[in-house]
């Protein structure tokens, strides 16, 4: 809602306490389940407490396991067994690695703690619980709360897996500037439920309590089986005006926040780049198209824009920017609406293109002044076509921008190098984001960009008296954007009484300046005799935040030395203050007979790359396993071997992104058979690079999964692969002698009635009792009353109208010629298709297959109640221009 400020608060923390049972039913029983949450002025200090028992006569496992929000760091965790507490202890990286490889050395039971998801990243740890025993497990995390899209949000993931005897989430909130409204949500809530929670809210304080008993957590009163399953979210505002912002002091520190609202916004001069290159098929592309239609409608009237699409090539839509008036932004979404995926990646070429496209709009005088120019890039890969090398794209992106643009970058999914992503948009002023392959990817890309839509005031300056703060954090910001929050602290010199504030920012229509003072003692004094406070808090969120900004500031370092004072000082506050930090680790002890370790690292985004492709623990693979790692290459790399004699990970990282993009791992190692525990999670070697390409790929409706399909027929046979009478399409296809590929696909469409007979030769378009010869041999195209039927020239040919089924077929030349089919905007088909294909394009979904054999990646496809059994396999992408593309499916055999 434009004019109005919100706050969002995030705390996600997802309470999974689990227990390995086997023969009784809550062998290990959760007794008490506790989370205590303080929000003190967008600090927030959580404390999750779980206390279990074993009931029965032998000992089990019992396993703790919170799923906590990535920007909070763990400062503290123990373990209580039978009075006796065991501590983790923060570490340096370094040392904590060197203690958990000794640990696994000796045989020793060890895990390294380091899970990602979305929001989310996972603390588990779990214990043996000998008979009648009790453990209680205490985790601590803090966490300073970003403000986004306006509105400040606390959710909780509840997931106990069984009903317990004392549970309550009890949060307290205290915000000196005034809570302006405050409710509570859940998607498990009922009735019952409603009456265990209770609501306290004055001026600055609330307190919010959700305490079920047994009896109202129950699903049924016959049923032993609980409710609470699900988000506990708060919402909540707090009061704003126009002014300096809110000055907070405790202790010496100081916190000041800064979020003007009611602003003008500024016109925006925005290009979108965004990858149409051939692994963003399906339903990548689906949803990059349907992002880009809303947030084209979203565009104002005195914005100006323009769309860069890249493949091996790249495309724009126009050669300038243009206002986005109602027609302009009618003929961008009918060019959205013909992006295909297909081909390699050109990053470099496309960012330069931009920021051309920028420089020419400016010196020509098209943009408006005082206007905000940035760049969207949104890419699924690594560069596979011009500029490879990341470094000189950075340099060259960096040199192209100078400065005058802002630069966001979108990494779709795990095949993108997140960190050279990461860094390309730090060094050219905007932040980096990985978009999650799901359902809602979509919406993703629209929330992103409805973060930067909407900024109010460039240039931002922020002082404070020279010589009276010290330590003090990033305190100039080149946009800030309604809904969002400026956060700025620092230490207070003990002589200073008063402490003066002046903003110096440019809005749309002025310059200006924001003047405040802070009496020092006066506001010392709004935090002292409460209860909400938790020891020297603005010291603590003073530490996070300078972690958080040396951390981003070592990234886009341009000198080594530069870099690693700031990683220095970043580490040097992480163990003062025991934060885990990406720099640090908590070493958890396992009470055992023998000394068992967990690891708790701080995962970063890019971690979640590392995770696809490697699978120990360590950074260091022996010498003797070389051979084994690249044998599916049969290429000994002895580059990426240390002088020390072993291989080094971030080579082998940066030799998989240069590897073809295979959508899942690019190596796999063998585990080696004397050291189980630290290899214990490795997958053992696959083929990941076959020769062999599918008969047919094809994405399974409104599901991301991707069935490569090979058919059991007879030689030179003519099988039906698709009909449906609704949509007035059939296609009919015969395989080759050796029946390793299809050689000749033949097309109906009955309104226009058009016939094509694609072969290896070329293409045959009949229509109104003429023929037209169509060969490979050149680009040609023609347009039938709507119909369009187009061929690149060596490459593909496809069949396309509005609201109806795309048809694709590629011409493969290599290693032999044969032809591939492929469909797009699948979700056309109508319930009465048929055929060997059309029986896939509707009931039919993916189901776990209990019966998988050990260490396969099996599946079972159910058509039409029908069951097949699939297995994960690696095959050659003919939808690519790449001969050496490749993509992770479920492979299927099926006899027409």
């Amino acid at each position: 809602m434009e004019g109005r400020a919100f706050v969002v608060l995030l705390v996600i923390a997802s309470l999974i306490v689990l227990a390995e049972n086997t023969d009784h039913k809550n062998a290990i029983e959760i007794y008490s389940l506790h989370v205590d949450s303080t929000v003190t002025s967008r600090f927030a200090h959580t404390v999750i407490t779980s206390r279990l028992v074993n009931k029965v006569n032998e000992s089990r496992e019992a396993i703790f396991e919170v799923e906590l929000p990535k920007t909070a760091f763990i400062t503290n965790f123990s373990m209580s067994i039978d009075g006796e507490t065991y501590p983790g202890t923060i570490k340096e990286k370094t040392s904590a690695q060197e203690q958990y490889d000794i640990a696994v050395s000796h045989g020793q039971s060890a895990g390294l703690v380091k899970t990602t998801g979305r929001k989310l990243e996972q603390f588990h740890v779990s214990v043996n619980v000998a008979s009648d025993s009790k453990v209680t497990f205490e985790l601590i995390y803090e966490e300073l709360l970003k403000r986004q899209l306006g509105k400040y949000e606390l959710l909780f993931k509840v997931r106990p897996k069984q009903l317990v005897k004392h549970f309550q989430i009890d949060v307290h909130i205290f915000e000196p500037q005034g809570i302006n409204f405050l409710e509570t949500d859940s998607t498990f809530m009922t009735n019952e439920l409603t009456e265990a929670l209770t609501k306290v809210q004055n001026e600055t304080k609330a307190h919010i309590l959700f305490k079920p008993t047994i009896g109202q957590q129950k699903k049924s009163p016959e049923l032993e089986e609980t409710l609470l399953d699900g988000d506990f979210i708060i919402r909540y505002d707090v009061k704003r005006s126009v002014s300096a912002g809110d000055i907070q002091i405790v202790n010496g520190y100081f916190v000041h926040y800064f979020a003007p609202s009611e602003m003008p916004t500024f016109p925006k001069n925005v290009i979108f780049v965004v990858d149409q290159s051939g692994s963003m098929s399906g339903r990548k592309i689906e949803q990059t198209r349907d992002a880009l239609l809303k947030i084209l409608e979203d565009l104002r009237p005195e914005d100006h824009f323009s769309l860069i699409t890249f493949n091996s090539l790249v495309t724009e839509w126009k050669n300038t920017l243009l206002q986005a008036t109602g027609q302009n932004v009618e003929s961008a979404k009918r060019y959205v609406k013909t992006v295909m995926a297909r081909g390699g990646t050109d990053i470099n070429n496309a960012l330069l293109t931009a920021a051309n496209t920028l420089d020419k709009a400016n010196y020509a005088e098209i943009l408006q002044a005082h206007s905000i120019s940035m760049i969207i890039l949104l890419t699924d890969g690594q560069p596979t076509v011009g500029v490879q090398d990341v470094e000189i794209i950075q340099q060259n992106i960096q040199k192209a921008i100078k400065g005058k643009y802002v630069l966001y970058c979108l990494g779709f999914g795990f095949d993108v190098s997140y960190k050279f992503l990461e860094k390309m948009a730090l060094d050219n002023g905007g932040i980096a984001r990985r978009i999650y392959e799901d359902s809602d990817s979509d919406l993703q890309l629209q929330g992103f960009y409805q973060e930067v839509a909407t900024p109010i005031l460039k240039d931002i300056e922020i002082q404070y008296p020279e010589n009276s703060i010290l330590e003090l954090t990033q305190n100039s910001f080149k946009l800030f954007f309604d809904g969002s929050e400026i956060v700025v602290a620092g230490r207070i010199d003990n002589e200073l009484d008063v402490l003066p504030v002046e903003i110096q920012a440019q809005s749309h229509t002025s310059n200006l300046i924001f003047k405040e003072e802070a009496n020092v003692r006066e506001k010392e004094k709004v935090f002292q005799h409460q209860k909400y406070i938790f020891g020297n808090f603005i010291e603590r969120l003073w530490a996070y935040l300078t972690i958080q900004q040396l951390l981003e500031k070592s990234i886009s370092a341009q000198e080594e030395q530069q870099k690693n004072l700031q990683v220095a000082r970043a580490l040097e506050l992480s163990m003062k203050y025991s934060f885990v930090t990406p720099l640090t680790s908590m070493v958890v002890t396992k009470p055992d007979d023998q000394q068992k370790l967990h690891l708790a690292n701080k995962p970063t985004e890019s971690d979640n790359e590392k995770s696809r492709f490697t699978g120990f623990s360590g950074n260091k693979l022996s010498k003797s396993h070389i051979t084994k790692a690249l044998s599916f290459r049969r290429h000994h790399d002895q580059s990426m071997l240390r002088s020390d004699g072993y291989f080094d990970v971030s080579l082998a990282r940066d030799y998989v992104h240069r590897a073809p993009k295979t959508g899942q791992r690019a190596i796999l190692f063998d585990t080696p058979e004397h050291s189980p525990d630290i290899f214990r999670t490795v997958q053992t070697t696959a083929q990941l690079l076959t020769n062999e390409y599918p008969h047919f790929l094809f994405q399974l409706p409104r599901q991301n999964d991707v069935i490569c399909l090979n058919i059991d027929g007879q030689p030179q046979a003519y099988i039906n692969l698709i009909s449906d009478p609704d949509k007035g399409v059939s296609v009919t296809g015969k395989l080759g002698r050796n029946r390793n590929h299809f050689v000749l696909f033949e097309i109906t469409n009955l309104d226009p009635h058009v016939q094509l007979r694609v072969s290896k030769e070329g293409t045959v378009l009949s229509y109104g009792g003429h023929t037209t010869k169509l060969p490979w041999t050149k680009s040609a195209s023609s347009t039938i009353q709507g119909l369009k039927i187009a061929v690149e020239k060596e490459r593909s040919l496809t069949m396309s109208a509005s609201d109806n089924i795309t048809i694709k077929i590629t011409f493969i030349k290599s290693p032999n010629r044969f032809l591939g089919l492929y469909f797009m905007d699948t979700d056309h088909f109508s319930d009465k298709a048929s055929g060997l294909l059309g029986q896939f394009y509707f009931d039919t979904h993916l189901e776990s297959n209990p019966g998988a054999s050990q260490g396969e990646d099996e599946r079972v496809l159910s058509v039409h109640g029908q069951k097949h059994r699939v297995t994960r396999k690696n095959k050659k992408d003919y939808r690519q221009e790449s001969a050496t593309g490749i993509i992770s499916c479920w492979s299927l055999h099926i006899t027409p």
